[in-house]
């Protein structure tokens, strides 16, 4: 595998310290002058990230590949040069850090601490932390540009989206996770949503301690029964009804990641939901084309080419 040196994105800003930890060196950007971003989330994901710090190969493989890259040719990363925005732990940096030819991997909260020892192995990554409105790149760097879960819990969604896009060479390829506001779904999961976001506006408000031990709750109480129940049905052949049970998507997951899931979908202060066709207008409005959406969850992930 190639790492950095030769084959590295140059900054255009200077970064005002680096931080040598046990694991990757962090490149510190800041923060404090950004104008699009919600700092009681960064903080929060910042705690998440150091409590939900590992994931293994198994894990990151079977979810990357069948539910959010499964829309990416493989000519699209390999031997590319790819943009992280939002890398979190750097799950899907490293899924991709295996097939690129460097990845540069930006963060603004805490989460690039608990980055930098999981990707200490791959030598191709490089960790920056940065707000989306102030990536220290030239723009039309990037061959290959992906946020997975990240922009709707930014203030200005379709700016976010435009700035990450800028970055991206013409030709290449942007890919994007962004909540659903289950425009796919019946009123019985859009009551349910309505009741669970009610329950998350009220978990996200407290303190670190009382949030986890809530968010654990939930995941043992709401989510493990949920997917039981589900696995029951597919299990018997009822691969149909199975698919419509709620939280359907965590059937063969393992509670690490069920347990992650609760606690980005309860804890997480600042979270916005999207149609299919508000998505695909925001794509097209920071310069997108050939837009493709997946079928599959979650929704809604989709990729484009840059005109």
């Amino acid at each position: 595998m190639m790492g950095f040196g030769m084959d590295a994105i140059p900054f255009i800003t200077e970064p005002v310290s680096t931080t040598q930890v046990d694991g990757l060196p962090i490149y510190n950007f800041g923060i404090g002058h950004s104008n699009n971003i919600d700092a009681a989330t960064v903080e929060s994901f910042g705690l998440e990230w150091t409590k939900f710090n590992h994931f293994t190969d198994c894990e990151i493989e079977d979810i990357a590949s069948r539910h959010y890259f499964d829309i990416v040719k493989p000519e699209w990363t390999e031997n590319k040069r790819v943009l992280d925005v939002g890398c979190g732990t750097g799950r899907w940096t490293r899924f991709v850090a295996a097939r690129a030819l460097t990845v540069d991997a930006v963060d603004p909260s805490d989460a690039v601490e608990t980055a930098s020892k999981f990707l200490a192995d791959r030598s191709n990554v490089r960790l920056s932390r940065a707000a989306v409105d102030e990536l220290p790149f030239a723009d039309t760097s990037f061959d290959f540009v992906f946020s997975l879960g990240v922009l709707h819990h930014i203030p200005d969604t379709s700016l976010a989206m435009k700035q990450c896009v800028s970055k991206l060479k013409q030709g290449g390829f942007f890919l994007v996770y962004l909540y659903y506001s289950f425009d796919n779904k019946g009123p019985v999961f859009k009551f349910l949503f309505r009741v669970s976001n009610g329950v998350r506006k009220i978990i996200s408000g407290l303190n670190e301690g009382a949030k986890n031990i809530l968010c654990d709750i939930i995941a043992v109480t709401v989510y493990l029964p949920l997917v039981f129940t589900g696995w029951c049905f597919k299990k018997a052949g009822l691969s149909k009804l199975a698919q419509q049970m709620p939280l359907h998507f965590y059937i063969g997951k393992t509670f690490n990641v069920i347990r992650n899931d609760a606690r980005d979908r309860f804890g997480t202060p600042l979270e916005q939901r999207f149609t299919k066709n508000e998505i695909r207008l925001m794509m097209e409005d920071s310069g997108l084309t050939d837009i493709i959406f997946s079928d599959k969850e979650p929704y809604w992930h989709a990729v484009g080419k840059k005109e």
